[in-house]
């Protein structure tokens, strides 16, 4: 008997639950639940800890789950109902884990027009995948306002933004800048629109392949804005509209193929030390400025 006493006492010790490859929340859910599809949790951050690396979070009803830090490699998809994260005065994601892979997707992320935080801070990872987000309406500056930052410090960090909106954003809607390191970014099938300062800059080490998206009304920056000459970026099938600068090039290189550029109130592309190529089937009319690529043409502009 004091054998099997002993045995109970140690299994008693263990944990309730051990973490779950998925988990879920729920607007009705509660943090200390186990985050199963019958006991849900209500915030991610209280899902996160309880779901296994490489795991993924679903959303079982239309809700507000609260701000996350990322530390690990996980998908959190709100795919159905109409998940979304209410960012006051904070960042609504933060990422920050080496050689993690992370994925958010069918995602609302609103700054409600505070000052401080952003959309998304993405400080190490190996690759972040954000497919099908809304991230709208953080309006300070600086290092705040932005709807994705990235600042990672490692190398070769890849980040896909894919089937995203991001407008009402006060600083740049898309900031790439690494603290060291380097970032390969792509940029597919995204409306980026209303903001004060760029569409998507680029500050240094980063090689950008931007597609099919429609980059408008960011009045005090460039539609697409490259700085240092360590950025390469191809712009190609996209529309870049009503911007300060259409293309807003510092030393870097961007190549243009397919791809509209008109109703910029300073100048279609504003030339620095880089270079601006067009490979001869470009729009870039209707500008207040500059309209003439620097690099060399294939046919005519």
């Amino acid at each position: 008997m004091k054998k099997l006493f002993i045995a109970l006492v140690v299994l008693g010790a263990g944990p309730a639950w051990a973490q779950a490859t998925r988990t879920w929340v729920s607007g009705t859910g509660s943090d200390a639940n186990p985050c199963s599809r019958t006991a849900p949790c209500q915030t991610f951050s209280g899902a996160l800890g309880k779901t296994a690396d490489k795991g993924e979070i679903n959303a079982i009803d239309p809700g507000g789950f609260g701000t996350v830090n990322i530390t690990k490699s996980i998908t959190i998809d709100g795919s159905g109902p109409h998940a979304s994260i209410l960012a006051v005065g904070t960042n609504g994601v933060i990422i920050n884990g080496v050689g993690i892979i992370v994925t958010l997707r069918n995602l609302s992320i609103q700054g409600a027009g505070t000052l401080t935080g952003n959309g998304i801070r993405i400080l190490n990872a190996a690759a972040v995948n954000i497919d099908n987000l809304r991230i709208a309406n953080f309006l300070g500056s600086t290092t705040n306002g932005r709807g994705i930052s990235i600042e990672t410090s490692a190398t070769n960090t890849r980040v896909t933004i894919t089937n995203t909106q991001l407008w009402n954003n006060n600083d740049h809607q898309i900031s790439v800048n690494p603290t060291s390191g380097n970032v390969v970014l792509d940029v597919d099938n995204c409306v980026i629109s209303r903001g004060n300062l760029s569409g998507i800059a680029m500050f240094d080490n980063t090689k950008a392949s931007i597609s099919r998206c429609l980059i408008t009304n960011n009045i005090l920056g460039g539609g697409v804005a490259s700085q240092d000459n360590t950025v390469v970026a191809n712009v190609s099938n996209s529309i870049i509209a009503n911007n300060r600068f259409g293309i807003s090039n510092g030393a870097a290189v961007t190549r243009l193929f397919n791809t509209v550029v008109t109703g910029s109130t300073e100048q279609g592309l504003k030339l620095d030390t880089g270079t601006v190529s067009s490979y001869g089937n470009n729009g870039i009319r209707g500008n207040v400025g500059n309209e003439t690529p620097s690099g060399a043409l294939i046919g005519p502009n």
